[in-house]
């Protein structure tokens, strides 16, 4: 039986384009498997394409941000929208990214609860108040950023990570997308 990846039937071009196979593969090799998401976007191939362009640029491409915090916001934003998807796979890349257990848990569960600097405090209560309310978002929201040593562009790039995770819990919610089994045991 074929591994559930989402509820919807919308089966991977088969054969993947060179390019597209060549990018699974390097996955398998870097990360020991090939993401659920990117299979399950794997119907289309341009719509896989626009989503991980946009992936890499938001989350690998330079930045102010560590790759740690991208991946915090990622799992606040997740949290908050409870989406399984996302907490599962994001949730093991802050475990990795950090070294701490704890810190992958608390995000997932109560970012509060985590032993964490005033500058991650204002960076994910910001993310957090982003995902929540943003009609409700003001200048004093970005001057507590500021206040914490974030600059403009940091704060751009903060809410484009917010931006991206709120979108894709969308998506990982409305089709019911399983995480790999993988993430579970991951840096534990």
């Amino acid at each position: 039986m074929a591994e559930k990846i989402t509820a919807l039937d919308l089966p991977m071009v088969d054969p993947l384009p060179e390019a597209t196979q060549k990018y699974f593969d390097l996955c398998a090799e870097k990360l020991g498997l090939v993401p659920n998401v990117l299979k399950a976007y794997a119907f289309d191939i341009a719509k896989l394409n626009a989503f991980t362009a946009f992936y890499n640029e938001v989350m690998l491409a330079e930045s102010g941000l560590s790759k740690l915090e991208r991946e915090m916001i990622a799992v606040v934003v997740s949290s908050t929208n409870h989406c399984w998807y996302c907490l599962v796979a994001h949730g093991a890349a802050v475990r990795e990214l950090s070294g701490d257990p704890k810190l992958g848990e608390a995000m997932a569960f109560n970012w509060r609860a985590a032993e964490l600097s005033d500058r991650h405090r204002a960076m994910l209560a910001f993310a957090e108040k982003l995902t929540e309310t943003p009609s409700k978002m003001e200048e004093a929201d970005r001057a507590r950023l500021r206040e914490a040593g974030f600059s403009d562009r940091d704060i751009w790039d903060i809410a484009n990570v917010v931006g991206f995770f709120n979108m894709t819990n969308r998506v990982a919610s409305a089709t019911d997308m399983q995480p790999n089994d993988a993430y579970h045991g991951q840096f534990r």
